[in-house]
């Protein structure tokens, strides 16, 4: 049997209780992603109803697959978790910093084909960051399992706080950022939560290891 390096049951409460809120913020990022990337999507087709079907099934296999694929990580590098978790955070905000650049981009090159490549080039542009966003509820459900050993209450309360972060995340881009600082800068915004997000995680394992 494979021994795994886990923290002690106190260190993993005490890192626990300090990562609920940051996956609050994660899930105030993911919508305010999910609206702006629509908004940029509606200047490459100049229609809303094509956007919103590649942003909602980018999200939804992207999340999908990410799931799939934290969860599987989770169980292979079960004493690094937080860690995998922190990397995929920054990754999502390196992601979020360019990625308007990335979809007009993507649109320009794509402008040649039929709108169906169009679509699917942006579609798979949209999976990288949608992917790493889905296998975070399930590196951090695998910890929170760790910790206290139910499934079903990990689950609950992670999705619960993701959740709740996501609905205000929405009135907060639609009604706030949008009004005050434009797509591009909101864009910004969000990308700059996943990285404090991340490097907030990191720091808690560095605390943990002083």
């Amino acid at each position: 049997m494979t021994t795994v390096d886990v923290a002690p049951l106190d260190d993993r409460r005490r890192i626990l209780g300090r990562l609920v809120p940051l996956f609050a913020v994660s899930g105030v990022a993911a919508l305010v992603y999910q609206i702006s990337w629509q908004r940029l999507l509606v200047l490459t087709f100049g229609a809303d109803i094509e956007s919103v079907t590649i942003i909602v099934s980018a999200f939804m296999l992207g999340l999908g697959l990410g799931a799939l694929a934290g969860g599987q990580l989770a169980d292979r590098f079960r004493g690094h978790i937080i860690e995998l978790f922190a990397a995929a955070e920054i990754a999502i905000g390196l992601f979020g910093f360019a990625s308007a650049a990335l979809i007009a981009a993507a649109g320009e090159l794509a402008m040649q084909g039929s709108p169906a490549f169009v679509a699917a080039v942006n579609f798979a542009l949209l999976l990288v960051p949608t992917s790493l966003m889905g296998a975070t509820l399930p590196m951090l459900v695998a910890y929170c399992v760790q910790t206290y050993r139910t499934v079903g209450a990990a689950i609950g309360l992670l999705y619960f706080i993701n959740t709740m972060g996501a609905a205000a995340g929405a009135p907060i881009t639609g009604f706030v950022w949008f009004h005050y600082f434009g797509i591009g800068q909101t864009i910004q915004a969000a990308a700059t939560l996943n990285v404090i997000v991340g490097i907030g995680a990191w720091l808690l394992l560095r605390r943990k290891r002083v």
